[in-house]
């Protein structure tokens, strides 16, 4: 599994006219799920998202995770981080999980998050989706929880 994380000030996914999830200070991931990931993968993702240290504390440093430093979480659904982009000039998506699988597990990563972390917010899995963002700092991140 394969989350590209941003710390933000806000965050928003649209599909159509319609914001489906939204959150204000707090992490944007966009969540690829890989072949061979499964449901120990969902749950260290979650785990890694809530705890990743990138909030700055009273001094500047980045020692704050998400849970400590409250804020929401937005999830957003984005196969094409597991595109295969070594050779040519078009990805291969072979490395990405089928969709059937890809909902499952993105599922269970929303629901673990929520069971440890509010407010979760997700985008709408399969969807053409809008997002929006503005990026604290920049700060930004790429997270991976290798298949089995």
């Amino acid at each position: 599994m394969i989350a590209l994380i941003q710390r933000v000030t806000q965050a928003s996914v649209r599909v159509g006219c319609e914001t489906v999830g939204a959150i204000g200070r707090g992490t944007l991931a966009l969540v690829a799920v890989e072949r061979g990931d499964g449901e120990a993968q969902a749950s260290r993702m979650a785990e890694r998202l809530l705890g990743y240290r990138v909030f700055p504390d009273s001094e500047g440093r980045m020692n704050l995770s998400l849970s400590d430093a409250g804020g929401g979480l937005l999830l957003v659904s984005q196969f094409t981080l597991a595109a295969d982009t070594a050779k040519g000039m078009r990805p291969s998506f072979t490395p990405a999980a089928d969709p059937e699988t890809g909902r499952r597990l993105f599922d269970a990563l929303a629901d673990a998050a929520r069971r440890r972390h509010s407010p979760v917010a997700t985008g709408r899995f399969g969807a053409d989706m809008q997002v929006s963002l503005v990026n604290d700092g920049p700060v930004t991140f790429l997270l991976r929880c290798p298949p089995g």
